[in-house]
Order: structure tokens, then C-alpha cells, then sequence
């Protein structure tokens, strides 16, 4: 009888022993994300689908060569500072979910909800959007060579690109992850492939586009900002590292570091990729490319000149894919918080993805591109993630006065965030007031509407709101199949 007690007793431990050990994993992050691997992910996730279409938009903005490089350079700048401040914010506030807690922690919980609202309705949807309309030009271009590809057919195959990457990251994790590494190679090659290239060229002499570089220039305190816009929506992804900051070993030394080598790098890769298109292409030839790298591809690598476009699809698809496959997190926090419908945090019984998140993103980025093209798509986004970044970086001026007994390990001159906002402030307002647009002012109410839904559900709480919101959770829960994260199978 003893024996057998003990035995049991033995068991019993064990499994706690048990039960402990699979909360520890389940609760806390490995811290195996080192300095070199910080770099990879600063530059993998920043080069996308920017760098293929942004120069043609930069420069209309400028008129001229001299002013189109030095915007390139100057939004790399900003991103350099802006990611500095944004370090110091990660390692005073460790808590996940990007800028929702730096905002909470600042100004409390509305300024908060509206940036987790903005992000699920119009920053991550438009991104995603932008990114499948780059892959469809890119792609129809070789078949429409001298002429514009018709608008519908581009739409129509960006919309089967958010399908299909819908689908992929809806069935497999694993599948979405492949996919996701195959193409950030592919991203690579392509861009050493262009700057090998134009420094070839530039070695031979090609240098004529650059003789009297600010002729002609004709610059605006609006067109500067809209070529910032362009400019600075090929380096979003500059605040990314943010998000694994608790996988880093020793952050408050890595974090900075990554920053500091890995914008200015990529920053470097944007200026030699931009001196590469103008030594085969007049200010004048690259405003009338339908798709730059295309032409380049065309005048350089002939008769390979094919690798360009199907290389570019690959790097744009890739950067589509890494924005679905990022998408469920924020969606995650919002339903765990209440912010949003239940549901969407929930995930697939079958296929343990967080299947009503990601479709729910498709949904979104395919409304997007009906009405929509990527220049008015970019200044939209550009606008909405500009306003947080501002706001947040804001919070931190702000918290330096208001939370002085904070612990911060990285600790930024207070100019930097004080130059950030100005310049944040800048880049939301100067358009608006000498190139009104329509965008604009959508995406103010869009984001002005956010408060409707937060004092009904999130607020208030009021009875029938809950009552509108439960049952549609419980029917989506049925006809998807999915369930809350704490009861999927493991």
C-alpha cells in the first residue's frame, strides 16, 4: 500500500514537473536572435516591393536626379533615428504588440485603441495591397512591352496573388515559412544583381545622367513630403525589430547596434540601386517606364533581361508573404484585449493557423485594390503609419517627463525624438494644407470612426453591442472551424 502511494506521489510530481516545464516553454522566449541575425532581419524585412516602384514616384516629385538621391538618403536617415527611439521605447516598455503598449503607457487607452484599430483596418491591408499590385505590374510588364498594361488585368491578378499567399499561410504555417525563405533569396539576388551592374556601368563612363544633377529641379513643401512618402514606404519595416525584442541576447547592446548597421546599409543598397537605373535611364526615360527594374533589365541583361521581372515577382511575393504571415499577432492582441471580435484570435483546429485573421486581412487588401492604385495607396498608408510613428515617438518626449522613474537601458539624446516628431508632424500635415486629396481625408474619419466601436464594445461595454457581437462570433466559430488559442490542440 506505501508502495504503491509512493509510486503514485512519484507520478504525480512528475507530471507537475511536467505541466511546469511546458508552461515555462509556452511562457517564455528562447533568446537566440544574435547580432548578426538582427541585421538579416532589419534588412530582409525592409527591402521588398519599395525599391521597385517608389523611384519612379520620388523622382516625379523632384524633377531631377540630385534631389531624387538626397531624399533617398535623408529617408534613411529618418528611419536610422526613428528606429533609435523607437529601441529606447522596447527596452523601457518589454511588452509585445509594437506601438499599441508605448501609446497606452503614454497617453492611455483611446490613443491606443485607435492605433490597433488603424492597424487592422488600414496600415497592414493597404501594405499588403500595395505590395500584390507591385507583383501584378512587374508581372504584366514584360507582356505589355512599350505600353501600360490594362488596369483591370492588373488588379485581377493582384487579387489572385492575396488569394493565393491567403490560402498558403491559411493552410500551413510550415508552408507559408518555405515560401517565405525561398523568396527572400530570390529578393537578394535580384538586388545584387542591379547594383553589381550599375557600378559596372558607372566604371565604363555611364555617367552622363548625373552631370548638372539639380537642373530642372522644382521643388514644393508638398512634393517633398509626397517623396517622402515614396521615399520612406521602401524603408517601412524600419521599427520591426522591435517586435523580438525579448528574443534578442543582450538587447540593450544588439538592438542599437542592429539599427545602426542595418538601415544604413540597406539605405546604401537604395542609393547605388537608384544610381544604377539613372547610368542607362534619363530623369526622363525612368518617369516613362512602367516598370523601372524592367527597363533596366531590358537595356543591361539582354537577352536574360527575363531574369528581372520574374526575379522582382519573387522579392514583391515574398514581401506579401512576410506581411500575411506577420498578420495574426496584432490581431491576436486586439481579440485578447477585447478590441476587436473574438473570433479573429482564434485559430483552425485543423491546420492550428490563425486561419480567421489571415482571411480576414485578404478580405480587407482586396477591397483596397478596387478602388485604389499604388501611388494613392502608398500616400493613404503613408499617412496613418507617419501620424502613429509620430504619436508614439511623441510618447516618448512626453514619458521622459511624466515616467522619469522608468528603468531605460538605451537612453537616446532627447533631440532625436523631439527632430522625429517635428519631422512625423511635417510629413502628416504638409500635404493636407499645399496637396489636398481625398485619401487624406478618408483616412482621418476612418481612424475618427475607430471611437464609435470603442466606447459601444470596448468602453462602455453597452448590453446590446455584446449581444450583436456574440452570436456572430459563435456562427463564424462553427462555419470555420476554429477555436480559441488556450483550446487548440497542441
Amino acid at each position: 500500500m506505501e508502495e504503491t502511494s509512493l509510486r503514485n506521489r512519484k507520478e504525480d510530481e512528475r507530471s507537475v514537473q511536467s505541466i511546469q516545464s511546458k508552461e515555462h516553454k509556452t511562457t517564455s522566449l528562447q533568446k537566440e536572435v544574435g547580432l548578426l541575425s538582427g541585421i538579416c532581419i532589419i534588412v530582409g524585412t525592409i527591402i521588398g516591393s519599395g525599391i521597385f516602384i517608389s523611384p519612379k514616384s520620388v523622382l516625379s516629385n523632384t524633377n531631377a536626379v540630385g534631389p531624387c538621391l538626397i531624399i533617398w538618403a535623408a529617408c534613411g536617415v529618418l528611419a536610422t533615428l526613428g528606429a533609435l527611439c523607437f529601441a529606447e521605447l522596447g527596452t523601457m516598455i518589454t511588452k509585445s504588440g509594437g506601438e499599441y503598449p508605448y501609446l497606452m503607457e503614454a497617453f492611455g487607452p483611446i490613443p491606443a485603441y485607435l492605433f490597433s484599430w488603424t492597424s487592422l483596418f488600414v496600415i497592414k491591408p493597404t501594405s499588403f495591397a500595395i505590395i500584390c499590385l507591385s507583383f501584378s505590374e512587374y508581372v504584366c510588364a514584360p507582356f505589355y512591352s512599350g505600353c501600360k498594361p490594362p488596369e483591370v488585368v492588373v488588379k485581377c491578378l493582384a487579387a489572385a496573388a492575396i488569394l493565393l499567399i491567403t490560402t498558403v499561410n491559411s493552410l500551413s504555417v510550415r508552408l507559408g515559412s518555405y515560401v517565405q525563405n525561398v523568396f527572400t533569396a530570390a529578393k537578394l539576388v535580384i538586388v545584387a544583381v542591379i547594383i553589381i551592374s550599375g557600378l559596372v556601368l558607372l566604371a565604363q563612363g555611364n555617367t552622363r545622367n548625373f552631370e548638372n544633377s539639380f537642373e530642372g529641379a522644382k521643388l514644393s513643401v508638398g512634393a517633398i513630403s509626397l517623396a517622402f512618402y515614396n521615399g520612406l514606404w521602401a524603408y517601412d519595416g524600419w521599427n520591426q525589430l522591435n517586435y523580438i525584442t525579448e528574443e534578442l541576447r543582450n538587447p540593450f547592446r544588439n538592438l542599437p547596434l542592429a539599427i545602426i548597421i542595418g538601415i544604413p546599409l540597406v539605405t546604401g543598397c537604395y542609393i547605388l540601386m537608384n544610381v544604377s537605373y539613372f547610368t542607362v535611364m534619363t530623369p526622363t526615360e525612368l518617369l516613362q517606364s512602367q516598370a523601372v527594374a524592367v527597363t533596366f533589365g531590358d537595356r543591361v541583361l539582354y537577352p536574360a533581361s527575363w531574369v528581372v521581372p520574374l526575379f522582382v515577382g519573387f522579392s514583391t511575393i515574398g514581401a506579401a508573404n512576410g506581411t500575411c504571415f506577420t498578420a495574426g499577432r496584432l490581431v491576436y492582441v486586439a481579440g485578447r484585449e477585447g478590441h476587436m471580435l473574438k473570433v479573429l484570435s482564434y485559430i483552425s483546429v485543423k491546420r492550428l493557423t490563425p486561419a480567421p485573421a489571415i482571411i480576414f486581412y485578404g478580405i480587407i487588401a482586396m477591397i483596397y485594390i478596387i478602388p485604389g492604385d499604388i501611388n494613392s495607396l502608398v500616400n493613404y498608408f503613408s499617412f496613418a503609419a507617419w501620424l502613429f510613428y509620430g504619436l508614439t515617438i511623441l510618447g516618448l518626449v512626453v514619458m521622459r517627463f511624466t515616467k522619469k522613474d522608468l528603468e531605460r537601458p538605451i537612453k537616446v539624446p532627447i533631440v532625436i525624438p523631439i527632430l522625429v516628431t517635428i519631422v512625423s508632424a511635417f510629413l502628416v500635415v504638409a500635404p493636407i494644407i499645399s496637396e489636398p486629396a481625398l485619401e487624406y481625408l478618408y483616412c482621418v474619419l476612418f481612424i475618427l470612426s475607430g471611437l464609435i466601436f470603442y466606447f459601444l464594445f470596448v468602453h462602455y461595454k453597452f448590453g446590446w453591442a455584446q449581444r450583436i457581437s456574440k452570436p456572430v462570433t459563435m456562427q463564424l466559430q462553427m462555419l470555420m472551424e476554429v477555436v480559441p488559442p488556450e483550446e487548440a490542440p497542441e
